[in-house]
């Protein structure tokens, strides 16, 4: 499901008549703060690494990777974004059977069915703030040979500790587990949680992603963490050139740094603690919007009175671009999602929220 997802700025600023940088993307999942700027510029003084092939394996970043996480290279890939595995690992793991904790990004059930694999879901519910029942993951996982689990969960935002992870996982042997925390460095205290030092576990493999944190998702950069039975699956499907020539090198430079990497994630997640609560204020007292709890920058909301693609166009009008959930599983039309930005348009989208909401009502 290609269009699929949030982003699609184009579509807006063509209906508005309006220029592309006019529009203010809160649809896709990203660094409100931008990437550092070492990153602008050493791009702009390695532009002409274009010129030559990367290496095949992208092995130079994995070794980076590896080496800030305290873990063996052996056990880590590099790859075209983590979207690149979650294509990857059905058809490279021989997938019969898999079972997605949802409501979750689309791709992990685009990716078994292009390849014929049977999905399942384990659905947390709304009424519940979409906090999973793990009795009943357990449960499915048992039926399935593999695993899909967002940690922490996009789009609701939910986390799960570590340590009921753990247990599922050595509970389940004979199911491969997926856990992707792409969105886990934005999280207070994330290295509590993660899992990327278990994945020498022979039923493990754990997505970690480079786009959204640093905010370079048109380089399409991550990794994957596992076992080396799990890699050496995994390299059998491997094509080669799979990362470009400047995101390696970018990736690559900023684990040459890895001094400067905490402080910057400290950063970005003090400033997303302050920013989600002023949005939340911001909201509190609207009727016909319910805001749930996250760790993350981005908001899920459920709307009473007013169907997503309504809000969607309403503040659209306004230039916000905001992310429709109608074709999240486990969600419906009532369901829309809100990436956090600087305070001013965090709060110039809650007025744009609330005087629709407030001409719903009249």
């Amino acid at each position: 499901m290609i269009q699929g997802h949030g982003g699609n700025k184009q579509h807006l600023a063509d209906r508005m008549g309006c220029r592309l940088e006019d529009i203010i993307d809160m649809s896709s999942n990203l660094n409100p703060l931008g990437p550092p700027e070492r990153i602008h510029t050493f791009i702009r003084e390695n532009i002409h690494l274009i010129h030559a092939l990367p290496e095949p394996d992208a092995a130079g970043m994995s070794r980076g990777f590896a080496a800030y996480h305290g873990i063996d290279p052996g056990c880590v890939i590099a790859g075209n974004g983590t979207t690149f595995f979650i294509y990857t690992l059905p058809l490279a793991l021989g997938s019969k059977k898999a079972l997605i904790l949802g409501p979750a990004y689309a791709d992990y059930e685009d990716a078994c069915a292009a390849l014929n694999v049977k999905t399942s879901h384990c659905l947390a519910l709304a009424e519940n703030n979409f906090i999973p029942d793990l009795d009943q993951l357990s449960a499915g996982a048992g039926q399935a040979d593999l695993v899909f689990i967002c940690n922490p969960n996009n789009p609701t935002g939910t986390l799960i500790d570590k340590q009921d992870l753990e247990r599922l996982i050595r509970c389940h042997t004979n199911t491969c587990f997926v856990v992707d925390e792409s969105y886990l460095p934005f999280v207070p205290d994330a290295e509590d949680f993660s899992l990327i030092k278990l994945a020498h576990l022979p039923n493990l493999v754990v997505l970690s992603s480079m786009s959204k944190i640093f905010r370079i998702a048109g380089l399409r950069t991550g990794f994957l963490s596992g076992a080396k039975a799990l890699i050496r699956k995994l390299m059998a499907h491997y094509q080669p050139w799979s990362v470009n020539a400047l995101a390696q090198a970018v990736i690559t430079d900023i684990y040459n740094h890895p001094e400067e990497i905490l402080p910057f994630f400290r950063q970005t997640r003090e400033f997303i603690v302050k920013a989600r609560r002023a949005f939340v204020h911001a909201l509190a007292e609207t009727d016909g919007i319910r805001l749930f709890d996250t760790p993350v920058y981005f908001v899920l909301a459920r709307l009473d009175r007013i169907l997503a693609s309504q809000l969607c166009r309403r503040v659209g009008e306004d230039r916000f671009l905001i992310r429709d959930c109608a074709n999240f599983k486990g969600l419906s039309h009532r369901f829309v999602r809100f990436s956090l930005k600087t305070n001013e348009i965090n709060l110039a989208l809650a007025q744009s929220i609330k005087t629709t909401l407030a001409r719903e009502q009249d």
